[in-house]
């Protein structure tokens, strides 16, 4: 696990160098990759320029909804957003070349080409999470305070192991990528609004089957001091990390199984 981490922090530091050779096209790149966020969340406020409510939510709780999933998925997006290039590389056969080199595979295709500028989605993630802990009228609680930056974080992992498990499917199908994306982008989506919005078996769905619910749904639903929409107890907001934990041994499972079933291209 160490030697991974130490080589994944040389690739993608190997690109971070690359990258600010070019100083200017670095900011220009990271704050185009802000802006195209922001305007996920001026599409809201566009939104509450007609209804006073979505769902029952305001619009600083729906940014409470908003940062925290955006936030988590930005983390994962920027350590591992690499991952939805493996089909490309099993077509083009480069992929090969990653597995008679001395690091682990997943690490390499991880930080392959690392993308810095993806720092923009977090920043504009905790600026929506920043308005909506400072505007909302919240009882804080130890409790609370320490829910929100641990669903974050666990959010942010289990974003990880869908983008790894996903990846998995593009060993068989090479242009499976989009599949990935409409868990991870799609899933991100789904999460910015309320679960109220929805009909109640895709809530079941997203909570039971994929559990995206964890990311933010459940969490903020406690700190808000609001009942799920699903009969379930309110301690449940709390079980992000053991799902997260378990999202990402299943992830890692999928990838050796996958790996090891890997036949080439033939090329």
């Amino acid at each position: 696990m160490l030697e991974g981490v130490r080589a994944y922090r040389l690739i993608a530091g190997m690109w971070i160098r690359s990258t600010m050779a070019y100083p200017a096209s670095f900011a220009m790149n990271t704050l185009g990759n802000f802006l195209a966020t922001v305007f996920d969340f001026v599409t809201i406020m566009l939104m509450f320029g007609h209804v006073d409510a979505l769902g029952g939510y305001s619009l600083p709780e729906i940014a409470l909804l908003y940062g925290m999933a955006a936030t988590a998925f930005g983390l994962a997006d920027l350590l591992l957003g690499s991952l939805d290039r493996i089909g490309e590389r099993v077509r083009d056969g480069t992929f090969d070349t990653l597995l008679v080199r001395p690091v682990p595979v997943l690490v390499q295709v991880a930080a392959d080409r690392f993308a810095l500028r993806r720092v923009g989605r977090i920043v504009q993630g905790l600026m929506v999470l920043g308005y909506a802990l400072v505007v909302l009228d919240i009882d804080w609680t130890p409790l609370k305070v320490l829910l929100v930056p641990l669903a974050v974080v666990s959010g942010g992992a289990f974003f990880g192991a869908v983008y790894v498990g996903g990846s998995v499917v593009q060993f068989v199908a090479q242009d499976a990528a989009q599949v990935q994306n409409s868990f991870t982008y799609g899933g991100q989506t789904l999460l910015q609004y309320p679960p109220s919005v929805f009909a109640r078996e895709l809530v079941r769905g997203v909570t039971f089957v994929v559990p995206l619910a964890f990311v933010s749904w459940l969490p903020a639903l406690y700190v808000l001091g609001r009942d799920y929409p699903v009969a379930m107890p309110p301690w449940v907001a709390f079980l992000s990390p053991l799902v997260a934990a378990g999202g990402g041994l299943l992830a890692w499972l999928a990838w050796r199984t996958g790996l090891r079933a890997y036949r080439s291209t033939g090329s």
